[in-house]
């Protein structure tokens, strides 16, 4: 006789892919790990020599070391930063990792920093509390021309901060589908939603970041 028949063993559901959404490409965070470190040296010989030079020689190494540590510890954590898109959560990875839920997150806020003329519009996600909280670079300007998300990173943008109702998600969801909509139209840069809040934002300030009423007017105006 043959036994019965075992019930198939459910399969696991299937991990979700991971989206890149910053410092995925080695060569560009080698060459910026580059340009850091010849920025550490010649900022910390600087401050060394000057030292060196009222003090003697040891006040300049001592001078010149706690110039440099910092400034080599942010050099280290920007480089390693790698941020991905997996699911509704973000992982951003520095000397560890960490997880940020989109779903459940505590406040989602627009931030429009401007260094040197290069402005950058990002998504600041806070967990609340004291958990982790997260910067999402959505585009970068510089003139006319610069750099966005590819259209996958903005569709797992958008399909998971739509579902986090207590930071008001659906208008950031709504404002990357916006987004999207000129991408597929083919619109210049001067005409797509991001660009637009780039240059919004008042010139003089390094960072700046909009309320959501400024932000839920600015989704209303759009198509």
């Amino acid at each position: 006789m043959t036994g019965e028949p075992r019930p198939a063993q459910p399969s696991p559901s299937p991990r979700p892919e991971r989206i890149a959404l910053y410092g995925d490409d080695p060569r560009l965070r080698r060459r910026r790990a580059i340009s850091g470190l010849v920025g550490v040296a010649l900022f910390g010989a600087a401050f060394g020599g000057v030292a060196g030079l009222l003090g003697g020689q040891f006040v300049g190494l001592a001078v010149a070391a706690v110039v440099a540590l910092p400034l080599l510890y942010l050099v280290a954590y920007n480089s390693r930063r790698q941020l991905w898109l997996e699911g509704d959560a973000v992982l951003v990875r520095t000397f560890r990792t960490r997880r940020v839920d989109l779903v459940t997150a505590s406040a989602i806020d627009l931030l429009v920093t401007d260094v040197r003329g290069t402005r950058t519009v990002s998504l600041l996600v806070n967990s609340g509390g004291r958990g982790p909280a997260v910067k999402i670079d959505l585009a970068v300007y510089a003139g006319t021309g610069g750099r966005e998300l590819g259209i996958l990173a903005l569709r797992g943008l958008a399909d998971a901060v739509v579902n986090n109702t207590d930071a008001n998600g659906i208008v950031f969801s709504q404002l990357l589908v916006a987004q999207l909509r000129a991408e597929a139209r083919g619109d210049a840069a001067a005409d797509r939603p991001l660009y637009r809040l780039a240059c919004a934002a008042p010139a003089g300030k390094l960072a700046q970041r909009f309320s959501m009423d400024a932000v839920s007017r600015f989704v209303a105006t759009l198509e």
